[in-house]
């Protein structure tokens, strides 16, 4: 039945919502004021059901999110197909780095548009997410991969519920994403080190020599490694054979043959590898982007790093620096082989013709460096792994690793330092000597004055 009429002569207050019944498609009405729009006017929602109960439910439902401030923008109402690709390519391409973008967009075309993209964008709920988690994993993919999906739908939708308005939550916080085992990394000890160092200074790998014993002593990121500039090296020389120069040469020691040498390193750019895109509206036919005959805006790119941590100066030690020297040589003579194919890019590390060092390449090096030097397989990035250590076992502070590695925060140094076998054998040698030297010399095996101690059960 109808509700009744309000007694004549009286009238509900501004604002206030109204349920109604319509004799003209006989369904239950409600509105719901839920602020001002835009150009002045109040905003005014409307909800329909079949029954009294349901409208009732659905105004106390608005009444709720307009009182706790979370009311949806008015106008279009998206399909999370539709907002996934307008906020990834609208949103999210110009503002944030090429890396970041084949993330995001993996993320958004290979997983979250074919699983959830046929939801409406305000109806999308956490379930809904955390299935698509569970297919993604049941399907063969890695939780960390299922991890960067639900990262990128946390960012997507915190953009439609904060900024836009387009939603009054964001599932994505409540969803609960796949938990990640963080991958054990074991960085190099002293004996792998020689090796690998040794394996490097093979004549037949001389060109990568400086590249990866910088990777170990350094511990740059491989962006950072290969975008290094030789004007963001500056080492001072001095002469090495005694006070009174006696190799006789001017240059400050820089030509003398016991010179020894100090320099600094500062890491300013990185060698990004950018996604190429179609030139033609994926008219050619090809598939990936890279094989389009029209394709723009990939390749190889040298950018600033991401972040104010990353820009950092570094110290050399002599050896690193004579490291430098004798590579500097060896790109000299490719300068003069390559002759106007040489191209003047002032890269530290690069091809025979003066060219950036793809990623792929470095990649097939660095693996065969570790074949050829019989220590076991590991990523490029341990070796950063390992650097970050060595800095732990010399004592050097955290807070002076952290700027010397690029660091922001302790969050990223904890996963970096590593308590590996060396250093726990070092500690526990230390310990012993201290405590039992502390006992006397009379008691080095530890037993003479020790008294038993029984437990009672």
């Amino acid at each position: 039945m109808p509700r009744k009429k309000r007694p004549e002569g009286t009238r509900a207050p501004n604002g206030a919502s109204s349920i109604y019944y319509s004799e003209y498609d006989k369904k239950w009405h409600g509105r719901v004021t839920m602020g001002v729009k835009d150009d002045g006017k109040p905003d005014r929602r409307h909800v329909k059901r079949a029954t009294e109960g349901e409208v009732i439910k659905a105004v106390r439902e608005l009444e709720k999110q307009r009182d706790s401030g979370r009311v949806s923008k008015v106008g279009q109402r998206w399909k999370a197909k539709a907002w996934f690709e307008h906020w990834v390519e609208k949103i999210a391409a110009p503002t944030v780095r090429p890396t970041t973008m084949v993330g995001y967009r993996s993320s958004v075309y290979n997983h979250l548009i074919p699983g959830v993209g046929d939801h409406w964008l305000d109806r999308l709920q956490p379930e809904h997410l955390e299935n698509l988690y569970s297919k993604m994993i049941a399907g063969g993919l890695k939780p960390a991969t299922a991890h960067l999906v639900h990262r990128t739908a946390r960012v997507a939708l915190k953009e439609a519920w904060t900024r836009c308005r387009y939603v009054t939550d964001n599932p994505a916080l409540i969803a609960r994403p796949p938990k990640v085992e963080e991958e054990e990394i074991e960085p190099f000890n002293d004996a792998e080190i020689v090796k690998i160092v040794r394996a490097a200074a093979n004549p037949n790998r001389k060109r990568r020599k400086a590249r990866f014993i910088v990777a170990l002593a350094v511990g740059l990121r491989r962006g950072e490694a290969l975008g290094l500039r030789w004007r963001e090296i500056e080492i001072q020389w001095s002469h090495g054979c005694g006070e009174q120069s006696r190799c006789r040469t001017e240059c400050a020691g820089e030509d003398c043959s016991k010179r020894l040498g100090r320099g600094r390193l500062k890491v300013r750019f990185g060698l990004q590898q950018r996604r190429w895109q179609h030139g033609c509206a994926g008219a050619c036919g090809t598939g990936p982007a890279r094989k389009c005959p029209d394709r723009h805006g990939g390749g190889l790119v040298l950018a600033p790093v991401k972040s104010r941590a990353g820009r950092r100066v570094v110290g050399l030690a002599h050896q690193i620096c004579m490291v430098f020297d004798d590579h500097r040589r060896l790109q000299d003579a490719d300068r003069e082989a390559a002759g106007d194919q040489w191209q003047d890019l002032d890269l530290v590390f690069t091809n025979l013709t003066g060219g950036p060092i793809q990623f792929s390449e470095d990649f097939r090096a660095w693996k065969q460096l570790l074949h050829d030097a019989g220590v076991r397989d590991a990523r490029l990035h341990d070796a950063r792994h390992t650097a970050a250590t060595m800095l732990l076992i010399l004592g050097v502070p955290l807070p002076v690793v952290m700027k010397l590695m690029g660091w922001s925060n302790t969050a990223a140094a904890s996963r970096y330092l590593h308590v590996g076998g060396d250093l726990v054998d070092a500690v526990a040698d230390q310990v012993g000597d201290r405590m039992w030297g502390l006992l006397g010399d009379d008691d080095d095996d530890g037993d003479d004055d020790l008294e038993e101690v029984v437990i009672q059960p």
